[in-house]
C-alpha cells in the first residue's frame, strides 16, 4: 500500500511521522507533496517527495489532503486526471461537503479529524464516507489511523459535534482547568507548577478510573461527594452555575462551524462556477 499526504502543514506532518513510526507503511511507500517544495526537500533521504501533487496522485492508494478549504477545489481538480479508481481521497477538512467535493470529482472520499492527542497515540479521530466507499476501503483506512488512537465512524453531518467533543475538547478541558488553576491560587500557597501537576493528574487518574470501572460521571459525584460533605458543597455550586457556561460555549462554537462551512461553501461555489 502506498499512501500520500498533500500539504507539509502541522497536521500533515505529524500524520506522516505517526504512520512512518508505527511501520504500517514503509518509508519508501510514503508520498508528500507541499506547495512551497522547499519545506518537504529535506525529506528525500526517508519518503517520496513530489514536485506537484499530480505525481503523487498517480502514485498513492490512499491520499491525505491537509490543506486549507479554500485550496482543495484546485488539488482536486489537479489530480482528477491522474488519480486510479481504486484509490481513496481522505480529506481532513470538516467544512467541505462530499456533495460539494462531488462536483469536481466523483470518487471514493472519506474525511479524517484526528485530535491532537494524536500526538501521544491517544486520538480519537473521527471518520466519515461518501457511498461510494467500500467496507474494505474503511478497515484500510481504520487501519491506518489506529497508529493515533482509537476511531469514531460518525455520519457527514455529525461530524460538527463530534469536533466538539473530541477535536476541540482539549482546548475547553484546558481553558477550564485554567480557571480552577488561577482560582485555586488566590486561596494557597502551594506554588502554580504543583497545583497544576495535582490537577493534571487527578484529571488523568479520574479518566482511568471511569473507563477502566465503567463508572458514569454521576457514580464519582456519589462517590466523592457524600451527604453534607466538602465536595457535595464544590458540586452544587457547579451543577448550579456550569451549565449555563457550557451551553453558552455550544451555542458559540456550533454558530461559528456553521458560518465557518458557509463561508466555506461560498468559496468553494464562486470558484467552481468560474
Amino acid at each position: 500500500m502506498k499512501v500520500g499526504l498533500i500539504g507539509y502543514g502541522s497536521m500533515g506532518k505529524m500524520i506522516l511521522e505517526k504512520i512512518a513510526e508505527a511501520k504500517f507503511v514503509k518509508c519508501k511507500d510514503l508520498y508528500v507533496a507541499n506547495r512551497t517544495y522547499e519545506k518537504i526537500e529535506h525529506l528525500t533521504t526517508v519518503f517520496n517527495v513530489c514536485k506537484t501533487n499530480a505525481e503523487l496522485a498517480a502514485a498513492a492508494d490512499i491520499i491525505f489532503i491537509c490543506v486549507r478549504p479554500i485550496d482543495i477545489k484546485s488539488i482536486l481538480n489537479e489530480i482528477k486526471p491522474v488519480i486510479s479508481k481504486n484509490t481513496l481521497i481522505v480529506s481532513l477538512n470538516g467544512s467541505i461537503t462530499f456533495e460539494m467535493m462531488s462536483k469536481i470529482i466523483n470518487h471514493k472520499i472519506a474525511k479524517a479529524i484526528p485530535s491532537v492527542t494524536a500526538e501521544i497515540n491517544k486520538s480519537q479521530t473521527l471518520v466519515c464516507y461518501n457511498s461510494l466507499v467500500s467496507d474494505d476501503d474503511k478497515i484500510t483506512l481504520e487501519n491506518l489511523l489506529k497508529c493515533m488512537g482509537d476511531i469514531i465512524e460518525l455520519p457527514e453531518e455529525e461530524i460538527g459535534m463530534g469536533s466538539e467533543l473530541v477535536s476541540c475538547m482539549p482546548g475547553f478541558i484546558s481553558a477550564i482547568f485554567d480557571v480552577i488553576s488561577n482560582s485555586a491560587k488566590k486561596h494557597t500557597d502551594i506554588p502554580e507548577q504543583q497545583i497544576i501537576q495535582m490537577l493534571l493528574r487527578t484529571m488523568v487518574g479520574t479518566g482511568n478510573l471511569m473507563l477502566e470501572k465503567c463508572l458514569s460521571f454521576n457514580d464519582v459525584v456519589t462517590r466523592v461527594a457524600t451527604k453534607g460533605g466538602i465536595t457535595e458543597e464544590g458540586t452544587k455550586v457547579i451543577y448550579e452555575m456550569l451549565p449555563k457556561v457550557t451551553d453558552e460555549m455550544f451555542d458559540k462554537t456550533l454558530e461559528k462551524r456553521v458560518q465557518t462551512a458557509k463561508n466555506a461553501r461560498d468559496n468553494f461555489e464562486q470558484k467552481f462556477s468560474k
